[in-house]
């Protein structure tokens, strides 16, 4: 049976999946990707030109992200299944990390780091904006994606769920106010409700979808939206 086309573009060369699993592996112990000269060195080729290849091979199929105007900004997007990977794949930490104090450098997978809680966010029909923070938890700080201000919220509802977002999860968000299509945002809609939902712009429209076919797909204004963060892990307790 032949290949689909979306198949074969989410195939990988051994070199590209090497730089993956390298620019992975630094991302997690560094907090930041390692330098053309430093992949260069460790896939063992002669030239940056090749380290371009493969870079540029792994954005068009969707592995990596390059962030505009930032030097050495490389994202991680998702992993393929060889690595433990997925469309959405935050680490689950089950529980909480001992308590620590957060540290006022770039976090690393060997620190942890103080998150303030601020309060709930709605998987379901949004609730009423959230802005006061109830309480702090202690997270790994490999959790955290970039250098970026971070919080945490606790999930009430089941419309992500099969984005594995379950009720009584903790999401952790990066603070930004931008979004990629596909991204797992929290949107704040008319300045008054707050919501996870997974992005989708489309000209002046955007696109708040559920992870549950229970629930509808709300369509806003663009002026009705404002991006609080993007979901970048995930912390569940039993």
């Amino acid at each position: 049976m032949p290949r689909r086309k979306d198949e074969g573009m989410n195939m990988l060369t051994r070199k590209q999946m090497d730089l993956l699993h390298y620019i992975h592996t630094r991302l997690q112990a560094d907090g930041v990707p390692p330098s053309f000269d430093e992949m260069k060195e460790a896939l063992d080729l002669r030239s940056k030109s090749g380290i371009h290849r493969l870079i540029t091979a792994l954005e068009e199929r969707g592995f990596i992200r390059r962030l505009a105007h930032r030097a050495r900004a490389i994202e991680i997007v998702k992993l393929p299944e060889a690595m433990g990977g997925g469309k959405f794949t935050p680490e689950v930490i089950e529980g909480g990390a001992p308590p620590a104090k957060a540290s006022p450098a770039p976090a690393t997978s060997a620190q942890v780091v103080d998150l303030p809680v601020m309060g709930r966010i709605a998987a379901g029909v949004p609730i009423e904006a959230i802005s006061a923070v109830s309480h702090q938890i202690t997270v790994p700080g490999q959790m955290l994606s970039g250098r970026g201000a971070h919080y945490a919220l606790e999930v009430k509802g089941d419309s992500m769920i099969e984005a594995g977002i379950n009720d009584g999860d903790l999401v952790v968000i990066r603070e930004v106010a931008a979004a990629d299509n596909g991204d797992i945002v929290v949107a704040l809609v008319e300045d008054s409700e707050a919501t996870l939902k997974r992005y989708r712009r489309d000209g002046r429209s955007i696109s708040l979808e559920a992870a549950n076919p229970a629930y509808e797909t709300r369509v806003f204004r663009d002026d009705q939206v404002k991006v609080q963060g993007r979901l970048v892990g995930l912390i569940r307790s039993y």
